[in-house]
């Protein structure tokens, strides 16, 4: 972005709110960008947890038994780095267990974070909900990572499973999207022409709606008129 400073950020950020995922997912590919798309494994927990918009912190992290006595010190180190208006992005292939829970989210919440995409597990649906801090995972498990998964280290290029790539690479400091219908990734290097194409987009599925509701024009003139809706 050509902006890097915090007010733009977040100001991106409180645009891209009222973006529909789906548009930005038709500017992606007019930009010859057209497996940004995460699998549809990815949803919110809870279902009702609401938008995921925020600017991508990256963590990586494997299986890998150890002691529980110590617990995780490299992800509590990652948490720590986080800043306002990211999403935590949690990678690392981990099946069965939970990468992210309530009191995690309490403490990236104080750091200004505004949500989280798990490539796992989450747990503590209903207190998440409470807190009202938007998490996207591939699924929910009672079961902790602690012994069983852990942080190998963070601020690094990953990879989440794609809608229709296998793989879609996340980098720190790209945009991070997902809603009622699912979630994409926006690299940074595009993320202020996505965001006024897809503004752009919206206006005018919003003049179609208009029109349509109040009988002025049939779907076949809409068509005519507007191009494909």
């Amino acid at each position: 972005m050509s902006d890097s400073t915090a007010p733009a950020r977040s100001s991106i950020r409180n645009r891209f709110l009222a973006v529909d995922c789906s548009n930005a997912a038709d500017v992606l590919d007019s930009l010859g960008l057209p497996d940004q798309g995460l699998s549809p494994e990815f949803a919110p927990y809870p279902r009702d947890g609401g938008k995921l918009a925020g600017w991508a912190f990256t963590i990586r992290g494997q299986m890998a038994p150890y002691e529980r006595g110590g617990g995780d010190p490299e992800k509590m180190a990652a948490c720590a780095e986080l800043t306002p208006d990211s999403v935590s992005v949690w990678a690392g292939g981990g099946e069965g267990v939970c990468f992210f829970g309530e009191l995690i989210a309490i403490g990236m919440k104080q750091r200004g974070s505004v949500g989280a995409l798990v490539d796992g597990g989450v747990r503590d649906v209903a207190w998440l909900k409470q807190l009202g801090y938007p998490v996207y995972a591939r699924y929910r498990t009672p079961i902790q990572s602690i012994g069983r998964w852990k942080v190998t280290g963070y601020g690094m290029p990953v990879s989440l499973p794609g809608a229709t790539a296998r793989q879609v690479q996340v980098m720190p400091g790209d945009f991070v999207l997902g809603d009622d219908d699912g979630a994409l990734v926006i690299p940074a290097n595009v993320v202020e022409e996505v965001l006024q194409q897809a503004e752009a987009i919206g206006a005018k599925e919003q003049e179609i709606r208009s029109d349509l509701a109040a009988g002025r024009l049939s779907l076949a003139d809409a068509l005519t008129k507007y191009g494909h809706v």
